[in-house]
């Protein structure tokens, strides 16, 4: 069975979907899946040189880049569009990822002049607070191209169970719901939290508070300045970390937040981190929160759960079975009940660190890849074949 992945973008600066995206497309070809994944160059850095037009081999799948030209999240790519004419019919499904990105549409409409089958991952783009973030364009947008082609997609994956029901009210009834997994080879044992704290000495001997993530509006962080400032002042050695890249010059407002709430000398901006100075930052908090307004399902609160951290995270991040397991504080989008989330771990240290390793084994025993990539295989057999899709 060959398959093709398409998504506008994978460089980090667009977030956890690109990690997502890259991470399934190595297990799953685990499963005895051809899989081959296409994409642009856009937004890595001009001093970065990015092979297009050619396949590159990674561990287990071939991933071709294209150029194109891009502002922010618009990304356009003849070359890309030329090829998939070309060569589409040679897969036997097509599977993208993400929403309201013109190359997805292309790629939907091609699929449906060669008959090919695709299945759609929206991501968390159709949730209620994304789709009512810049309503009017996305509202003539929808109307116009994607509701047509989510109704000819074979299935559309939702991350989360709310997700799914949320995808239902729309009128789309194909949904399924496989998750976002983690590599657990990356998390067996953290580095010394040293490494972090060389690079970023002032938060030596301070209670790190973590927040993981792009720096948009939908992540809450204006929620976080607030019920931070609400936990320092009963707290005054704990201090925050706010890691992760501004793809949209978003950060004067953000930091303006946490100016006007009174708490900006307790903040660090780090910028994107990765690979060992991002573990040695899970490594060395004591809480990890995600305030957003809306995710698709985070890869980075996994990462914080399967870290062994007490995890606050709203009901916007789409997690609810982390409540019901009691492994997380899933809270309201309000500042009043992320703080109180997070007084109480501050208060009860050890009652927090029993959560963090519920959290822990709960992420080893549910959402690791190997077990999503094999539900993914099942989806794309079935519809290969023409068969019903098996629920889980």
């Amino acid at each position: 069975m060959k398959v093709l992945a398409v998504i506008p973008y994978l460089a980090s600066t667009y977030g956890g979907t690109s990690k997502s995206v890259k991470e399934l497309a190595r297990e799953v070809s685990n499963h005895k899946v051809s899989l081959d994944l296409i994409t642009t160059n856009a937004g890595y850095a001009q001093n970065f040189t990015i092979p297009v037009n050619t396949w590159l081999n990674e561990k287990n799948y071939r991933l071709r880049y294209f150029p194109c030209w891009h502002h922010n999240d618009f990304i356009v790519s003849i070359p890309l569009i030329s090829w998939l004419f070309k060569h589409i019919s040679r897969y036997d499904l097509v599977h993208t990822n993400t929403m309201f990105a013109p190359l997805i549409s292309i790629t939907h409409k091609i699929c449906q002049l060669k008959k090919i089958p695709y299945i759609v991952t929206p991501h968390g783009m159709l949730e209620p607070w994304a789709l009512s973030y810049k309503a009017r364009k996305k509202q003539y947008y929808y109307n116009l191209v994607e509701k047509a082609s989510l109704a000819k997609a074979k299935a559309i994956q939702t991350l989360a169970s709310s997700e799914a029901k949320n995808l239902q009210s729309l009128g789309f009834k194909q949904t399924i719901v496989v998750p976002n997994g983690i590599d657990t080879q990356e998390y067996q044992e953290l580095p010394t939290p040293e490494i972090f704290y060389q690079q970023f000495p002032h938060t030596r001997n301070k209670t790190l508070i973590l927040f993981l993530g792009r720096i948009d509006p939908k992540k809450g962080l204006d929620l976080l300045a607030s019920a931070f400032a609400r936990a320092y002042r009963q707290f005054p050695n704990i201090h925050l970390i706010v890691a992760g890249p501004d793809s949209i010059n978003f950060f004067p407002t953000v930091r303006n937040y946490f100016v006007e709430a009174g708490c900006i000398e307790a903040v660090t901006f780090t910028g994107m981190i990765k690979g060992s100075l991002k573990y040695a930052a899970l490594a060395a908090a004591k809480v990890y929160i995600a305030p957003s307004y809306s995710e698709g399902f985070s890869m980075s609160i996994l990462e914080g759960m399967v870290s062994g951290l007490p995890c606050i995270i709203t009901k916007g991040c789409n997690f609810p079975e982390a409540a019901t397991a009691q492994a997380a504080r899933v809270v309201d989008m309000e500042p009043e009940a992320i703080a109180s989330a997070l007084i109480e771990c501050l208060q009860n240290p050890d009652r927090a660190r029993a959560m963090g390793d519920r959290a822990r084994q709960f992420i080893l025993d549910n959402y690791t890849w190997d077990k999503i990539a094999a539900q993914m295989k099942e989806v794309y057999q079935a519809i290969a074949d023409n068969q019903s899709i098996p629920v889980h």
